[in-house]
């Protein structure tokens, strides 16, 4: 019995060690977060859709869109960011984000301090299966908001 129970969970670990590792491919996905800007009183839910290419398990690259209205302004987000993973056991990593950010807002007022530019965050990611991963992220897209999403992304 003692035997059994040895070779089973030494067939776990070696699957979920598995899951951790990401192997090079395509991946697309969607998100859900809370968008805070700073001169805005409300915080708003936002929506989210992302793609990219993973060229081994510590480097992609990846595209996102992300929509919100706040107050009667809103806010599209495209961006376009190289992601820097580090993969720890049982399927976990956890991820840096670096890259531009186009930040388009409309409303009742014109609105400057919305500038396009420099994205960055981070985040950390569980691998449910080998093509099913969940992950929570901080985003810093300028310098007057941020966002806090989780998501989930399917590889192909």
């Amino acid at each position: 019995m003692f035997k059994k129970i040895v070779i089973a969970s030494a067939l776990a670990l070696m699957a979920s060690a598995s899951f951790a590792q990401t192997t090079p491919g395509v991946y697309a996905g969607v998100d859900v977060g809370n968008v805070d800007v700073d001169y805005l009183s409300d915080k708003k839910t936002a929506a989210g859709v992302f793609a990219g290419y993973n060229f081994n398990e510590t480097f992609a690259l990846e595209g996102g869109y992300r929509k919100v209205t706040i107050q009667g302004y809103k806010i599209q987000q495209t961006s376009l960011s190289a992601l820097a993973s580090m993969p720890f056991g049982n399927g976990f990593n956890v991820y840096g984000r670096l890259g531009y950010n186009d930040i388009n807002v409309k409303g009742p007022f014109v609105v400057e301090d919305f500038d396009s530019g420099v994205l960055y965050g981070v985040g950390m990611g569980y691998a449910f299966t080998p093509t099913i991963t969940g992950r929570v992220e901080y985003q810093r897209p300028n310098s007057d908001s941020n966002i806090i999403t989780a998501g989930v992304s399917f590889k192909f």
